[in-house]
């Protein structure tokens, strides 16, 4: 099967409006490498973080960038958006295909709480086909920490994880190790791109199904290009990464545990109220 070829943009971006700057990066993508057939930004990249004094909603946005796809007859992904309902915001990222039709749309399943307020969750793990080449995932940054958001997609058949992300803190070598981890557990190429610039601290990951490391982005603006081989997922998920352990079909076969209830409710209760640590009293 041909490859997908996909490039995961990495730009240093202002606190607010940048759709200017992901329009002219798109159609530069473009230019300079006419053979991509998907383009991914990173989470909020048009707006920024902060919903309750945000104007940039997915709505004033989707038709723009479905109008881009169809010029440039590329898949894109412009990052994620805030999305108004009558359930409340959510963070939503639109999968617009080639042809300048919106596929489907992620909605985060777990808001960075308890900073990311205001925004609610999603409740539905999001895959999408591209004809011809194979099935991808998305989720979106803060999912990435929930295992059983990356399984979730394995299970409805992503051989590829999306994760956009805007990450400016000190943890952004944790979700590193993350990223390796999860494409070697689920035993897919796993591409994520978070902000640069004020939003971000870029460094950028993608990592392919043996769990190596296919790029590793600095902190400024970054194309980090990728030809996904669907065939090599497959091949790892029936033999095994690098011929040893199989994940995927081990979770399918050997549903020893339910793992949903093997939870103590006692012992998470002790735990406290999710909130922002308090300033502790000096002794």
């Amino acid at each position: 099967m041909k490859p997908l070829s996909i490039a995961a943009i990495q730009l240093s971006l202002a606190n607010r409006d940048n759709c200017s700057l992901v329009k002219k990066k798109t159609k530069e993508a473009v230019s300079r490498f006419p053979w991509l057939q998907m383009i991914v930004f990173s989470e909020l990249a048009v707006g920024g973080a902060g919903s309750k004094d945000s104007s940039f909603y997915l709505s004033e946005y989707i038709d723009k960038f479905k109008a881009l796809a169809k010029e440039l007859g590329i898949w894109l992904l412009p990052g994620s958006f805030y999305e108004e309902t009558e359930e409340g915001i959510f963070n939503t990222a639109p999968v617009i295909n080639n042809k300048g039709e919106l596929v489907t749309k992620c909605r985060k399943l777990y808001p960075f709480l308890p900073y990311e307020v205001g925004v609610e969750a999603g409740n539905e793990a999001c895959v999408f086909e591209v004809p011809g080449f194979g099935t991808l995932g998305l989720h979106i940054c803060y999912d990435l920490w929930f295992p059983e958001t990356s399984r979730a997609l394995a299970l409805k058949g992503a051989e590829v994880i999306l994760h956009p992300s805007l990450t400016d803190t000190c943890d952004r070598d944790v979700e590193r190790a993350m990223v390796k981890a999860t494409a070697a557990q689920q035993q897919c190429y796993y591409i994520d791109v978070n902000a640069g610039g004020e939003q971000g601290c870029g460094l950028s990951l993608i990592a392919g199904p043996d769990g190596e490391i296919l790029h590793d982005a600095s902190i400024g603006e970054e194309f980090m290009l990728v030809e996904v081989d669907f065939d090599r997922v497959r091949r790892c998920r029936k033999r095994g990464l690098r011929g040893l352990g199989q994940p995927v079909k081990s979770f399918r076969d050997d549903p020893k545990l339910n793992l949903a209830d093997e939870k103590d409710e006692n012992y998470l209760t002790k735990l406290g109220p999710l909130e922002i640590p308090k300033k502790e009293k000096n002794p």
